[in-house]
């Protein structure tokens, strides 16, 4: 049995959990989850689970989507990429049973543009494919963590 994470606290550093059971929060406050998106699939798979695991619970999804464009690349989005991912957003909050809030983020990085978009001590779920190599989800997990957020690492099949 998974144990069930504990995020009333507030703490200098953030905790990383890999695939938590359930959460629990303290009181009857409003509880945002952030999600970063990163792909349609994986995304609406976090988003089912995030659902699963704060069933009663009082909670608000931030959706959060980066686009990234390294440097030298110039900064901006093609207007037909914008709209796209502006229209998975819309998808995907609207397949989803609790209120859904969608930002999208024009970033040079990445992990980058999530940082910016996520406020201090945030309680963050990041969905990852199982993979030999570290991905970048895991990256920003451990990064987030490190600098004071509640990270849960979710893995998901690839189904």
């Amino acid at each position: 049995m998974r144990p069930a994470l504990n995020w009333a606290c507030m703490r200098t550093q953030g905790q990383l959990r890999i695939d938590p059971g359930s959460l629990e929060v303290g009181g009857s406050a409003e509880l945002e989850i952030v999600v970063p998106y990163s792909e349609w699939a994986l995304t609406q798979a976090v988003l089912r689970r995030a659902v699963a695991l704060s069933a009663g619970l009082n909670v608000r999804i931030h959706l959060v989507a980066v686009h990234a464009s390294p440097y030298p690349a110039p900064a901006g989005c093609p207007v037909l990429v914008h709209a796209r991912l502006v229209q998975q957003l819309i998808d995907l909050a609207g397949a989803c049973p609790v209120p859904v809030n969608s930002q999208v983020v024009l970033a040079r990085y990445w992990d980058e543009g999530f940082r910016y978009a996520v406020k201090p001590h945030s309680t963050i779920l990041i969905g990852t494919r199982r993979r030999f190599r570290r991905t970048q989800e895991e990256k920003l997990a451990q990064a987030l963590a490190r600098e004071g957020h509640e990270v849960a690492l979710l893995h998901i099949d690839n189904n």
